[in-house]
């Protein structure tokens, strides 16, 4: 199956190992094959990976995008574990997303791991709201 991408004037876009950086001009591509594929916009950075919820994306990132798989499994179950004892409310987007890694549906699992973010933002803004009403 091929996969359209259309990138915009310097979006970049990993394939494989390579990150590619487009051109100053609207590019589009049909790509085939297994390698992973990840737009600028699903990339995350250690850098800007600053919330429990981003570091298990970066994990799983890290997961999709290298042949060696085990290598990230210790720190994503560690993370896993914090996350979970800190807020039991992501134990159903964590589970969903373990069933991907093992079902080998690592881009199935990124897209989950999305949803936790914005799970946990959500929770943040709710602690933040608690926080404001106890500060009246």
């Amino acid at each position: 199956m091929t996969l359209k991408v259309e990138l915009k004037p310097g979006e970049r876009i990993i394939i494989g190992e390579s990150m590619i950086t487009n051109d100053d001009q609207r590019t589009r591509l049909y790509i085939e094959g297994n390698a992973p594929i990840l737009r600028e916009k699903d990339i995350l950075t250690v850098s800007s990976a600053d919330t429990p919820a981003k570091r298990i994306y970066l994990a799983v990132q890290l997961m999709y995008l290298s042949k060696e798989i085990s290598k990230f499994q210790d720190d994503y179950f560690t993370l896993v574990q914090d996350i979970i004892q800190a807020a039991p409310s992501t134990i159903p987007y964590v589970t969903r997303i373990s069933n991907h890694i093992i079902a080998d549906q690592l881009y199935k699992a990124l897209k989950e791991a999305r949803a936790l973010i914005e799970h946990e933002k959500k929770i943040f803004a709710a602690l933040n709201a608690a926080t404001a009403d106890e500060k009246k």
